[in-house]
């Protein structure tokens, strides 16, 4: 029975106790009071189309079945009772595979401030750090790799988190207090680790990917020496004039990436640096630069404490010269005015569409998404704006189910922000120059508008630069290119 305050009468006596279980408990409740107060909970489920093509980050996947003909144009729900149309099963995993970051609370104090969450605020940062982690993704795993829980997560809906949550909650806790397991909080229990030492060849691959896999969530953990967390993005922003708290945008966040990977120290990331373009223009001999100069203090030779990726799983160009090193190419771009311009609708798709881009990230007013695919006239995103508990990444058997995400979402391409950053993914100066020549397909502007979104242009960025001297924040709208000109906006868009 519950007692005045709400609570039943065992959490009163045990909180009476000083039992720390209490205050986890509380804890849960404040994430669930959270995702309310942040939208998460109350939107309704995602709906897809039987009869159009899914594109997932460069993969297309088909939900209506090859031999069904009489299914009428309705909406589909993604639902573990419809495997059996098509390949939803398989669009559900690789979508589930992709590493989700988002609001967390309850880990250290952010540099420069006593914030201890980045509910509210930090999510452009972490649309950023989804994108970075998909470009990873590609580096270490390539594009075919899935997670092997992926479908053995649970949905994120209202009902999952709030009611039925609450009540799951108060039952595992009594059961935890008498000694007794808690199967059913699937969210807090680590994935089995492999007992013994894999035996065949696509057992030892597995075990690979899976080190690498764990390896790449632990950069992005929520403490002052993950190499690529929250604590490093918002210690960088700080050179910038951002404190925490402050809203990024899509502008600043690519700013801050390409100095979080090129300062980052360990050794697993020294094959791989970033490149920024300057007002929507890609400068193809510092790209070049980019893949063919060592970092500071590194020599040729150096060896990265990582597991090597088998050779088997390499794209036809995974062979770079051995000075080579990959290039995470981000992209500021602004498509349209006060409103994403419809002829750019078709140019996103096109980009959405190339198994090396890494995604968008951006929005839609008053909230930042990372862009990784879409179906018809709607985006199909990863959405930042769900608050989680902190998790210390630096132990062995840490959980990952909650840097995967099972539930994709969908807006339409009419309620994008205009202003956003494109990422692209080029393992080698070959890539490079097939990447180039295939985007600039692409970006052939259509009839009615003339301009394209970026462009590709011979030779270095100094060589054309007009706005030297402009601080990345100050090129927020990256179309900036004559420092003589004003130009007025109405400011980047609200994050919550």
């Amino acid at each position: 029975m519950p007692c005045g305050n709400g609570f039943p009468a065992s959490l009163v006596q045990m909180e009476n106790n000083g039992s720390d279980e209490v205050e986890k408990l509380k804890t849960k409740f404040l994430s669930v009071w959270h995702n309310v107060k942040y939208s998460w909970a109350l939107k309704p489920k995602t709906s897809f189309s039987r009869n159009s093509p899914v594109l997932l980050l460069g993969k297309c996947y088909h939900f209506k079945a090859e031999d069904d003909d009489s299914v009428p144009e309705a909406c589909y729900e993604a639902s573990d009772e419809d495997f059996v149309m098509g390949n939803v099963e398989a669009f559900r995993k690789d979508f589930a595979s992709r590493l989700w970051l988002t609001y967390r609370e309850e880990f250290p104090p952010l540099p420069g401030s006593i914030l201890t969450s980045d509910c509210g605020w930090g999510c452009m940062l972490r649309a950023g750090q989804m994108m970075l982690a998909q470009a990873l993704t590609l580096h270490f795993l390539g594009r075919d790799w899935t997670w092997s829980e992926a479908l053995t997560l649970q949905p994120l809906d209202t009902e999952t988190w709030t009611t039925t949550a609450a009540k799951r909650l108060v039952a595992s806790l009594e059961a935890s207090l008498q000694g007794s397991s808690n199967p059913s909080d699937h969210g807090s229990s680590p994935l089995p680790q492999t007992q013994a030492a894999p035996g065949s060849a696509e057992e030892a691959d597995a075990h690979v990917k899976e080190m690498y896999h764990r390896t790449l969530v632990s950069w992005f953990g929520d403490s002052p020496s993950a190499q690529l967390g929250l604590h490093r993005l918002v210690r960088l922003g700080l050179t910038m004039g951002k404190q925490a708290g402050d809203w990024y945008g899509p502008a600043v966040v690519a700013h801050i990436l390409k100095k979080a990977v090129e300062e980052a120290m360990d050794p697993g990331l020294a094959g791989i640096t970033a490149y920024v373009s300057q007002d929507c223009t890609v400068y193809s001999a510092d790209v070049v630069d980019c893949h063919r100069a060592p970092r500071a203090g590194q020599t040729s030779d150096e060896t990265s404490d990582a597991p090597p990726l088998p050779q088997n799983d390499q794209p036809a160009s995974a062979s770079p010269l051995p000075d080579d090193r990959a290039v995470i190419i981000l992209i500021p771009v602004r498509l349209g005015g006060e409103k994403t311009n419809p002829e750019y609708f078709d140019f996103a798709k096109g980009i959405l569409s190339l198994e090396y881009c890494i995604g968008i990230i951006g929005g839609k007013p008053k909230q930042a998404c990372y862009f990784v695919g879409f179906q018809d006239d709607s985006l199909i995103y990863m959405d930042p704006h769900y608050c989680q508990s902190f998790v210390d990444v630096s132990t062995s058997d840490f959980p990952l189910q909650s840097y995967h995400c099972p539930s994709p979402k969908k807006m339409p391409f009419s309620k994008m922000d205009p202003s956003c950053t494109i990422g692209f993914y080029s393992r080698s100066v070959q890539d490079y120059e097939r990447i180039r020549q295939e985007l600039s397909k692409v970006l052939q502007p259509s009839a009615k508008e003339k301009y394209p979104a970026f462009t590709f242009v011979q030779g270095h960025g100094r060589d054309y630069d007009l706005s030297a001297g402009l601080t990345p924040e100050k090129k927020e709208w990256p179309f900036i290119c004559d420092p003589r000109r004003t130009v007025t906006t109405a400011g980047d868009f609200v994050l919550l």
